[in-house]
């Protein structure tokens, strides 16, 4: 049996001494953990590669925001940043303030005064920015019958603007309107303050959102101080700013200047005052100064309005000139309209019915045929015509206004009581044959402009119709001489009386006496076309016998004449067109005129359509406002009376004299 040797112990070592010669302690055994009988301990594994991945993970993250931002300041580095100037910046047109209109005194007819374009910024209604589904639905609500627009079109330029920061709900409203919307923004901001409160700091939805995107900018409204007045003349400015009639429209890139521009910086449809912007002044409009006189002008629109009233005629119109210069001194219209209120117009009633009706003159235009008459010397006022009741020429038997035994009338008398048939024989006179006759007449009337544009260049003007003679039918031969067959506007029968009282110079007519521009200095306007038509004693004679229409009590125009001064004038009744139906219906009632007859400084015209009640005749109803506007035109321009006493030419002869 093998001896058994006892157990070595185990010697500890000498402990090792550090430098300083000293023995170190032996090391401390590791403590063990106490665990239950059998179980295996838990080992913890290397901590490398979890943070491996880590790294890679934030390594790709960091290479795609690199990327990224390589590809947004380097690639499409300009794409984007004109991206953020448009999101950041805002450019609106700045509105030049439009030029006054003026009379010729400088009161203005036409101004305009400050207003507000309300604005909006759609992003701030969408549901995100006010916590309400239908924040569009509920401004254009509360805005719609302030700002006088149907909330669908609030609704719609809100939902689907054409820019997405930028919207006009409605132009030029008063600052009363913008007052009445800051104050319903304040009510709300002030209630919405109080429900959030309320709910302890949390936000309150809705009420204060739904209007905090409505702003404004200045911009201007027209106005027309004197209301209906010269309203035919100046026409109307439409929603966008832009003259859409008369004067208005006529000169609207004079009137309307250079709008400006000016860009800046935004922040939750807020500019932002610290911030750069960039800004192109306006450039004013320049005031018109017109050749109408505002108070004729009303005597002449309160003088038709009455009378087209009391005749329940269609229309009616006065044109007042100065027989020297050409300038129109007045351009009525009754009916009219408000140019503050186009809406409220009547459309038939909107336009300048004096230029603008065409119509057939009747026997206002016999002057033209007397003045070829004594022109060509194919008869003298004292030339002695046998006018019978009944003429046959052409196809057709022609009468004058009233069923008369054979008259015994000098050519002077036949001006007087403006008679057709004399009329007819003494134009016969002015060729051997009729076609000759009918060549001649014709470049009379195209010289008194028949026919051709006024010159005054206004919208919508008619020139007339005057056809070649070669084409004037079988009884346009006869009826021209008369007034019928041919048709003309108010203004140019006017110029016709003009251009006989001016001695037979033809002026255009002319609106506009001058500009002044945003310097403050005045420019005139062009000086007139000027064209002799007859000769001065051609032009003479006609105003002498042109006296006997109103001065003689056989005369036509008796209604017409004016205690202390000496009138010329010229009564007309025509068969009128009925614009509707193509044929004669009613009639066209007109006087034309101008005085003192011996000193001529101031035409006036009248002309009525189609009177229905009453008297229907020139001399009844045109007449007595021939006498009324003529009257307050002579006082007002204080002309004189000459003093001289009227030449008394003879109407009727004696057979055998």
């Amino acid at each position: 049996m093998p001896s058994q040797e006892p157990p070595r112990r185990r010697v500890p070592k000498p402990a090792r001494s550090g430098n300083d010669g000293r023995s170190r302690p032996a090391s401390r055994p590791a403590a063990r953990r106490p665990g239950p009988r059998g179980q295996r301990q838990i080992r913890l594994g290397s901590p490398r590669p979890r943070l491996r991945l880590v790294s890679l993970g934030l390594t790709l993250v960091m290479l795609v925001f690199v990327v990224r931002l390589l590809q947004v300041q380097a690639v499409d580095a300009s794409a984007y940043a004109a991206k953020a100037e448009k999101s950041r910046y805002l450019s609106h047109t700045i509105a030049a303030e439009r030029g006054k209109i003026t009379d010729r005194s400088g009161i203005a007819l036409a101004t305009s005064v400050d207003a507000y374009d309300i604005t909006a910024d759609p992003s701030m209604f969408t549901a995100d920015f006010t916590k309400v589904p239908d924040a569009p639905e509920q401004a254009a609500a509360l805005l719609a019958p302030i700002l006088g627009v149907d909330s669908a079109v609030i609704v719609k330029k809100l939902r689907t603007p054409d820019s997405p920061r930028y919207t006009v709900l409605s132009r030029r409203q008063t600052p009363q309107v913008w007052n009445q919307i800051k104050d319903l923004k304040r009510v709300l901001a002030e209630k919405a303050s109080k429900a959030s409160r309320a709910a302890k700091g949390k936000p309150a939805g809705g009420t204060v959102s739904v209007l905090s995107g409505v702003l404004q900018e200045a911009s201007s409204k027209r106005v027309y101080p004197n209301g209906d007045l010269a309203a035919g003349i100046l026409g109307y400015v439409n929603a966008a700013g832009r003259g859409a009639g008369g004067v208005e429209s006529m000169l609207d890139k004079q009137l309307a200047g250079e709008d400006g521009k000016v860009t800046y910086a935004q922040s939750g449809g807020r500019r932002v005052p610290t911030a750069s912007s960039r800004e192109t002044p306006a450039v004013p409009g320049s005031d018109i100064e017109l050749t109408i006189d505002r108070d004729i002008q009303w005597a002449a629109q309160q003088a038709i309005s009455e009378q087209v009233k009391e005749s329940r005629a269609d229309r009616g119109y006065v044109v007042v000139q100065n027989t020297r210069t050409g300038e129109v001194l007045a351009m009525a219209n009754a009916p009219g309209f408000d140019p503050n209120d186009v809406s409220a117009a009547n459309s038939a009633a909107m336009g300048n019915a004096a230029l603008q009706d065409v119509y057939e003159p009747g026997s206002t235009s016999k002057v033209m045929s007397m003045a070829a008459v004594l022109e060509e010397k194919a008869a003298t006022p004292g030339t002695h015509v046998v006018v019978p009741n009944r003429l046959h020429r052409g196809d057709r038997l022609f009468k004058d206004d009233i069923d008369h035994p054979t008259w015994n009338l000098t050519l002077n008398g036949v001006l007087a009581k403006s008679s057709n048939i004399g009329t007819i024989l003494a134009t016969g006179q002015l060729g051997k044959t009729q076609p000759e006759a009918n060549k001649v007449l014709h470049s009379y009337l195209s010289k008194f402009g028949i026919g051709r544009p006024t010159g005054l260049g206004y919208p919508g003007e008619t020139q007339g119709i005057l056809a070649e003679p070669q084409d004037w039918s079988t009884s346009q031969q006869y009826t021209i001489p008369f007034g019928q067959g041919l048709s003309l506007n108010a203004m140019q029968a006017a110029s016709v009386y003009s251009t006989i009282a001016n001695g037979g110079v033809r002026i255009e007519p002319t609106l506009v006496r001058g500009t002044q521009g945003p310097d403050g200095r005045f420019t005139a306007a062009p000086a007139p076309k000027k064209t002799r038509v007859v000769s001065e004693q051609t032009a003479r004679t006609l105003a002498t016998m042109l006296e006997s229409v109103v001065g003689n009590e056989e005369g036509t125009g008796t209604k017409a004449a004016i205690p202390g001064y000496r009138v010329a004038g010229k009564t007309g009744t025509a068969n009128r067109v009925d614009p509707k139906l193509g044929v004669y219906k009613g009639y066209t009632a007109s006087f034309a005129g101008f005085a003192p007859a011996d000193d001529p400084q101031i035409t006036v015209y009248c002309a009525i359509q189609n009177p229905t009640k009453g008297s229907y005749f020139g001399g009844q109803i045109c007449g007595p406002i021939y006498k009324k506007v003529m009257e307050f035109a002579l006082k007002t321009l204080q002309v004189e009376p000459t003093g001289s006493k009227p030449a008394r030419l003879p109407v009727t002869f004696k057979p055998g004299e």
